[in-house]
Order: C-alpha cells, then structure tokens, then sequence
C-alpha cells in the first residue's frame, strides 16, 4: 500500500501520536491503526503514544525505541488540523525526550489534514487535501448510508484557530465535489455552526437525506456529541470515525514518504 517509498532506515521506527482521550475506546481505535501500519511496513517498529490521558507518552516511546536499539524515528501527529496540539505539543514532546538525553535523530510529518499557508498576500489558506484523506471520508460515509444520501455535513471536533478552521472548510468543499452533493462544515465545540443547526440548514435548503460525515480520526466524547446532533436535527446516517481505514493507512504512509523520501 505504500503511496511514496519509505527511507526511514534499516531498524528505525514509526511513533503515532494521538491526541489522546479518558474514553478507552479511543485508544483502542488507536491501536488498531497501529496495527493496520504495522503490517503495511513489516520492516519497521509502529508504536502508538498519547498527548494527554492516555499512556505512553512520545517522550517515553522514542526513549525507549532508543534503548532498543533503532537508530531514527518518524513522528507521525494522528491529528487532522494543524492547530495547536500539531504546532506546540508535538515539537514539545519531542524537546522533552531531547531535554531527558535522547540522541537519536527524530523528525515530525506533516498533520493528517491540509494545513493552512499564506497564498497571494492573502489570510492563511487551505493546503491540498490529500486523495486518500478524502476516500477514506467516503469509505466511511458509504459504510453509513448505502441507500444514498444528497447532502453531508462534515462534522469535526472544533477548535478556535481561524486557520485551522478554513482546512477544515476545504475539506468539507472538496467532500462535496467528490460526492456532487452539498457539503458544509460543522463543530461539535469551540465554533459554530453546531453539528445540528448545518444539518438543519441543509434541509430546510430542500435535501431530503442529510448524511453526517465524521472528520474524526477516533471515537469519543465529541464524536458522541456530533453524532447526537446531527441524527436529532433529522440525518439520516452518521460516519464512523476513519479508525483503522486502509485509506488512513496510506495517508500515513505518504506522510512519512514527503520526510524521509
């Protein structure tokens, strides 16, 4: 499945780093991801580790890889807007591992999602959206709603960051061409519209059967929420979150390619 070839080096190592959550089935989610990766590049170690909550921590799985031996590792931020968790808690776990004795060389991937880039003078702006992003999206949505639907709204988790918020937008604008359906943005937290109020809005618009795409890597409480929200205000189907899609796997492996390719 390999999207971009992987140069990380004999012996060295893969760290997915999750955002982390008090909801077990998040980690769980997160360690069937690691286990799709892991037997996508049988020659290298995937480990999984956790920002907050959850154990282990970046700065202890890279000071172990170290004692075992592996010569490098790959960080790979399980994250989907380069918000603040993306820009300041992973470089920071890394600069603790360093800050503990860590030598060996690590480097960090870009975020799963598009990420925001100043463009003709303008306010950040969306990046690409990489294909894979987008089929595993429609993977998940086709799962929910076999019998079709005519419109989606892309439910996230939500952040205060402008610019991350635009990433999500362009998603949900390259969703909607990909399906040739309307397809708005909405939040569980943090931003409106909520989840219920697009899903609304779409109807009151004359579509008949709204589907909820879920910009969700895991399960969880704002998942939860999202789902809740947009199956009251009258959707018809609501996405699982991308889990351990192959799709997934392959963005993650395109990542790590555009580093160490």
């Amino acid at each position: 499945m390999r999207s971009a070839p992987l140069t990380v080096g004999s012996g060295g190592a893969l760290v997915l780093v999750a955002h982390g959550s008090r909801d077990p089935r998040a980690a769980a989610s997160t360690r069937a991801l690691a286990r799709a990766v892991r037997t996508a590049v049988t020659d290298l170690a995937v480990r999984e580790s956790y920002l907050d909550h959850t154990i282990p921590a970046p700065d202890a799985v890279l000071g172990d890889l170290e004692a075992g031996g592996h010569p490098c590792a790959v960080l790979v931020p399980l994250l989907l807007t380069a918000a603040y968790h993306g820009r300041v808690d992973v470089p920071a776990a890394v600069e603790q591992a360093r800050s503990a004795g860590l030598r060996i060389p690590v480097r960090v991937t870009r975020v799963l999602g598009p990420e925001p880039g100043p463009a003709d003078g303008m306010p950040a702006r969306s990046g690409p959206v990489h294909g894979a992003l987008l089929a595993g999206l429609r993977r998940r949505l086709t799962e929910a709603a076999p019998d079709g639907f005519d419109a989606v709204v892309l439910a996230a988790a939500g952040t205060r960051d402008a610019a991350a918020r635009l990433t999500v937008e362009r998603v949900a604008e390259r969703l909607g061409a990909a399906l040739g359906v309307p397809c708005v943005p909405a939040y569980a937290s943090a931003a409106p519209p909520t989840v219920d109020v697009a899903v609304q809005g779409l109807r009151a618009a004359g579509a008949r059967r709204v589907a909820a795409a879920a910009y969700f890597l895991a399960p969880g409480r704002l998942y939860d929420a999202a789902a809740v929200a947009a199956r009251d205000a009258g959707a018809v189907a609501v996405a699982a979150p991308l889990g351990d899609a192959p799709e997934l796997v392959e963005l993650i492996l395109s990542r790590v390619g555009s580093v160490t390719g």
